[in-house]
């Protein structure tokens, strides 16, 4: 049983992997056709938004103790991003031109690749300590550009959640709007996003920890 999971989290990773770096060429090309950074969500929204859906996965994989990241904060930033991407951006035309879907796009897709290439690695057994490095280093950088994508369109969004009413017969059974609720997350997100780079940092020191102490040995 231990084989199985392991086959199949390598092979769910790989196919992260890959998505994510043909996301990255999307953009790219995109960008060099256009010399614009308007265009990243037409070039590779429906892409992201296919990984974003499968990586609900990931929330069970924790459930099922099949890897040990638990639930909460896997769920947390699946909620996060997928709010942002399919409840915001997917639906609000008006945004999907927007550069700081580009930064967003390129921070996430830069920061996936790295990840999961990683934890494929790691499935085999022999994962070289490069690869712990940068998985562990660089969402430093990568992760703040991509939360401050995010927080920017969702700011640049609540001008048309609010003209179209957004959600409003989702919302007329609670005493509060969406474009309330989004106000709300926005007041939120840099603490929710705290949470989770405290506890990146927290796992890059154990990560590389454990690495140094088995050099010593």
């Amino acid at each position: 049983m231990p084989r199985l999971s392991n086959l199949y989290l390598f092979m769910y990773n790989s196919a992260q992997t890959i998505g994510w770096a043909v996301a990255f060429f999307r953009i790219l090309l995109g960008f060099s056709t256009s010399k614009s950074f308007n265009g990243a969500f037409t070039s590779s929204g429906k892409l992201i938004c296919l990984l974003q859906k499968a990586a609900f996965l990931e929330v069970i994989h924790g459930a099922l103790g099949i890897v040990p990241s638990g639930v909460l904060l896997p769920l947390m930033q699946w909620g996060g991003r997928s709010h942002y991407l399919l409840v915001i951006v997917g639906k609000i035309a008006e945004v999907q031109e927007s550069p700081s879907i580009f930064i967003t796009f390129v921070a996430w897709s830069i920061s996936e690749i790295i990840r999961y290439s990683n934890y494929a690695l790691s499935c085999t057994g022999n994962c070289p300590y490069w690869s712990t490095y940068v998985r562990y280093t660089a969402f430093i950088p990568l992760y703040p550009v991509g939360v401050a994508g995010e927080m920017w369109l969702m700011y640049q969004a609540l001008t048309y959640i609010k003209e179209k009413d957004l959600y409003r017969d989702f919302f007329s059974v609670l005493p509060f709007s969406y474009s309330t609720f989004v106000q709300v997350v926005l007041v939120c997100y840099p603490f929710l996003w705290l949470k989770l780079y405290l506890h990146l940092l927290k796992q890059r020191r154990s990560k590389l920890r454990k690495h140094h102490e088995k050099k010593k040995e």
